[in-house]
């Protein structure tokens, strides 16, 4: 009976295990991702063979990843364990491209802002300056921690912002920090700082939207946070 043709027998330019590593993923073809996958071909068959045949049978990625254990166990050299190795792989495709398609927090109003990343910032002791980044539709990329300060003062430079929302392709960016004195009423660091940074965004087309400081509400303030364009101080 002739052995299954490893992928370490093959010739070290010719194995997709090492030529992903020195060429990146994203540079190999499907069927050298299926065979690292499959690690080990069928009798007289490389990996690489078994795999360009599984694509042949199913003819797209898409009719493979959703075949049954059981179809992909009949095809001849694949087995139970190969099987369980690809339905797993897919499937984590398919919930990352779930993840991917799913609405993103909407942060289209300081209350949703507040909502949003209270509990994160509720235990700094220093104040901390992120800044929220937004699609077009004010859907939130993702939140970037740029810096920390003092217990009142916090240092950050446009340019940090926004190579931030550049490197994102941010449509539009939220300005969050916090007081840790849990008064969220606006210095004139804070005003200064989102005033310059308004001035930037009109430069760069990326909208800032708000500047969102947050605290801690009292009998006397409610409110656990502070918007600045609420309060008036931006301006077109």
């Amino acid at each position: 009976m002739t052995p299954a043709l490893r992928i370490k027998d093959l010739p070290p330019s010719e194995r997709p295990r090492e030529r992903l590593a020195a060429q990146g993923a994203e540079n190999l073809g499907n069927a050298d991702l299926i065979a690292i996958l499959l690690r080990s071909g069928m009798r007289g068959v490389s990996a690489v063979a078994a795999a360009e045949q599984l694509l042949a049978r199913y003819q797209s990625l898409d009719r493979l990843a959703r075949a049954s254990l059981d179809e992909l166990r009949a095809f001849p050299g694949i087995g139970p364990d190969k099987a369980v190795t690809l339905k797993a792989a897919f499937t984590l495709a398919q919930r990352m491209t779930r993840e991917l398609h799913a609405d993103s927090p909407l942060l289209d109003t300081p209350e949703r802002v507040a909502d949003f990343l209270r509990e994160e910032n509720r235990p700094y002791e220093v104040e901390c300056f992120q800044v929220a980044l937004l699609n077009t539709r004010r859907r939130l990329i993702r939140v970037e921690k740029l810096s920390q300060g003092t217990l009142d003062t916090i240092l950050v430079h446009p340019r940090e912002v926004f190579r931030a929302a550049i490197v994102a392709a941010a449509a539009a960016i939220v300005v969050v920090h916090n007081h840790p004195s849990g008064d969220p009423t606006p210095s004139e660091a804070d005003i200064k700082v989102t005033r310059d940074l308004i001035r930037a965004g009109q430069l760069l087309k990326i909208e800032v939207l708000d500047h969102v400081i947050l605290g801690r509400a009292t009998p006397e303030r409610p409110k656990d946070y502070a918007s600045l364009r609420e309060l008036g101080y931006f301006f077109q």
